[in-house]
């Protein structure tokens, strides 16, 4: 069907009207609530308590959800709420990377609180028509689109029962169904999963944005937990917003001038260092690849080794000079000159449903790149090109399902799996043939392809439950914390960063700290006090970005020309300045950079004890499998024998000499073991928290965090 015969299917089941309040010193101080269960709408004003506190983005769906939910909710029950909050910022054109969302979700696969950041349109677009943040709730009885029309006021609610389920067609249909010419594509944007997420725990949600360039609609995930799986629960086959247009300061700010001037500082920074640090601008994020494996920390086989023969095939180089395209502005946002959203144009895909069309693939990042490439033993581009257009089509996170397969995939060499516990697919590291047959698999909703997308840790519990495995070998090498799937980075050298993973209020994700290149290569937080200070600053200095609406690349891949020379490098602290000083011309608020910290202090130690309200947020829930920390195989120790042996003999004080490689794995097994239960000790006490990992009272009180029903959850654990 064409669009007209498309629209001509819909059934209106609820029309909305409003009076779209303009944003005021970066708020519009409303957020929308819509109920499926009986397509309620209504506008609600936001407490002055939950912006003093909350500030926005991450802040505000944590708020949301607690008031929404029960200690007790799951998942796919109809209250269950999904709420996307840009934040104060998010919308800015004149500083790079203001155009963030975040999104917050009781999870599939934690069943606990997760948050997601996203790229894309639809944040400020939100936010443009009148709204801080989308509240969702209850359960459609069939496929509804909701459509946010800023340029009329309206928002309705239509049954949609003949769109695509799959994002690159869907978010095409829409986008042409809701412009009103070419020129007007740009002014929509739309929120969709796919049918993955129909059949996992792992879906996710894609955020598009429409490439003027290449006329092209294109989309950024919003990846982590399972939140596209919640939504197509909810019987969502998409959102929609439109405006009217953008124009230079919809955020009505206090002082553009100030922003102006730190954005046009910024891109000179781009435009002159940028191909001498992190060559963003050509590479995106891919840029890191070959640094990884050249440092030992590129995930390989499922974490076992950290670089590998053929990672030469996946080069930074390789996907600039043949497959992204260069010369275009890729931003995923207005203004923002990093133009790291890289993407390969015209590429024909060889498998699936969509084999023979050729498509505009946007990445992949170098998380993907890892993650559905070396991590399965996999190094062909055009592989994990292939794989990450249908990941993201079909509505899956490449990051989960890259861990999944590396999982899975060391399962099937050491006989836990099989062909017969497979259906006959070979899952050998390295089978690119049977790799692709489960994505399809798990996007048709059969076979093992479906049972792979319950995460690793149902994965483990259904092994141990059948008896097809050794319950501690599968705990040892199945690589998630919390439920959550670990993003792509070999910490076992690095103490910091395995606390930088397991320490984690959602689960291990590195965009809440990623120390590696401190702690490991440059060496400069050696004792436990300097990794607990670490350990403290970055996570909320990180979540500060999540608060406002802002991209984190901007902050530190690329950094002043001086930056080597202050006093604290890592922080960049010429950009903390800049961000500092853009809030206060967005608000008019006083600021500084200590009440930038307790600003993410505030929100951090909420969702700590929102997932102690669930049953969670406790010592327990912080332990890491035993692979993030050292070496679980023999093959794996022996990899590296030269460095376990050294380190026996250097930092333990045991000769290695004489003693088989099982007892050298066990005395490292204590040791590390033991510095990681050191580390958590360490960052209890800097956090605040006691050591059980429970916010104090007096913390909180330190914090103006001290509210009723905080104090409640944590006193039983005091």
């Amino acid at each position: 069907m064409n669009v007209d015969e498309l629209v001509k299917t819909h059934k209106l089941l609820k029309e909305f009207n409003y009076e779209m309040t303009p944003l005021d010193k970066g708020y519009t101080d409303k957020i929308l609530y819509i109920n499926l269960s009986d397509n309620k709408i209504i506008s609600k004003d936001v407490a002055p308590l939950m912006k003093e506190k909350f500030i926005g983005g991450k802040g505000y769906g944590l708020k949301l959800l607690w008031d929404a939910t029960k200690p007790d909710t799951k998942w796919n029950d109809p209250e269950n709420e999904i709420i996307i909050s840009p934040g104060p910022i998010a919308g800015i054109t004149q500083y790079s990377g203001a155009g963030k969302s975040l999104l917050v979700s009781i999870s599939p696969q934690t069943n606990s609180v997760m948050d997601s950041n996203v790229g894309g349109f639809f944040g400020p677009y939100l936010n443009f028509s009148g709204f801080d943040a989308l509240e969702l709730q209850g359960k459609a009885e069939n496929d509804v689109i909701i459509v946010i029309d800023g340029t009329k006021g309206k928002i309705t609610i239509e049954e949609a029962p003949e769109e695509a389920i799959d994002s690159h067609v869907l978010a095409e249909q829409l986008t042409e169904m809701y412009a009103d010419d070419e020129k007007d594509k740009f002014h929509v944007a739309v929120v969709s999963a796919g049918k993955a997420a129909d059949h996992s725990l792992i879906g996710m949600l894609n955020f598009s944005f429409y490439d003027k360039r290449r006329k092209v609609v294109r989309l950024k995930q919003a990846g982590r937990g399972g939140i596209g799986t919640v939504f197509r629960d909810k019987k969502v086959k998409a959102m929609i917003v439109k405006i009217p247009g953008v124009k230079g300061n919809l955020n009505n700010v206090v002082d553009l001038k100030v922003i102006m001037e730190k954005g046009k500082k910024f891109n000179k920074e781009m435009k002159e260092l940028d191909d001498s640090q992190n060559e963003m601008r050509t590479k995106g994020t891919a840029h890191i690849t070959n640094i990884m494996n050249d440092y030992d920390l590129l995930p390989v086989n499922n974490f076992k080794y950290g670089n590998h023969v053929d990672a030469y095939k996946i080069h930074s180089d390789i996907y600039r000079d043949k497959y992204f395209t260069q010369g275009i502005p890729d931003g995923c946002w207005i203004g923002c000159n990093m133009a790291c959203a890289k993407g390969v144009d015209n590429y024909e895909l060889r498998t699936g449903p969509y084999k023979g069309d050729k498509v505009m693939v946007d990445g992949p990042e170098y998380e993907t790149t890892s993650s559905l490439g070396s991590i399965a033993g996999i190094f062909n581009p055009e592989w994990t090109i292939e794989a990450n257009f249908y990941c993201d089509t079909y509505g899956i996170c490449t990051i989960t399902w890259g861990t999944i397969l590396g999982f899975v995939m060391e399962c099937y060499e050491n006989g836990i799996l099989n062909d017969e516990r497979t259906g006959g697919i070979k899952l050998n590291f390295g089978n690119e043939d049977g790799a692709m047959e489960l994505l399809h698999q798990l996007a048709r909703g059969e076979g093992f392809g479906k049972i792979a997308g319950i995460g690793v840790r149902a994965l483990k519990k259904m092994f141990i439950e059948k008896g097809w495995g050794d319950p501690q070998f599968l705990q040892d090498i199945g690589m998630e914390n919390k439920g959550l799937e670990y993003s792509q980075y070999v910490s076992k050298e690095s103490l910091a960063q395995q606390g930088g993973y397991a320490l984690t209020n959602k689960g291990p994700q590195h965009d809440e700290a990623w120390l590696i290149f401190m702690d490991m290569v440059n060496n400069q937080i050696p004792t436990f006090e300097d990794k607990a200070e670490a350990l403290h600053y970055f996570p909320m200095f990180r979540t500060w970005f999540g608060l406002v609406g802002l991209c984190k690349l901007p902050w530190n891949d690329v950094e002043p020309e001086n930056n080597a020379e202050t006093d604290e490098p890592a922080k960049v602290p010429e950009h903390v300045d800049n961000y500092v000083e853009i809030y206060k011309a967005v608000t008019g608020l006083p600021f500084d950079k200590e009440e930038m910290i307790r600003q993410s202090e505030r929100v951090y130690n909420y969702q700590r004890i929102f997932n102690l309200r669930r049953g969670y947020g406790t010592r327990e829930h912080d332990a890491q499998p035993y692979r993030a920390a050292g070496p679980v195989t023999i093959e794996e120790y022996e990899s590296r024998a030269d460095r376990y042996d050294g380190q026996m003999k250097e930092i333990l004080g045991i000769d290695p000499e004489g003693k088989t490689i099982e007892e050298k794995m066990a005395i490292h097994r204590k040791y590390r073991e033991g510095q990681y239960e050191k580390l958590l000790d360490a960052v209890y006490e800097r956090r605040g928290w006691n050591k059980n990992g429970i916010p104090t009272l007096e913390h909180l009180k330190d914090l103006g965090m001290d509210l009723p029903e905080l104090i409640e959850i944590i006193t039983p654990h005091l």
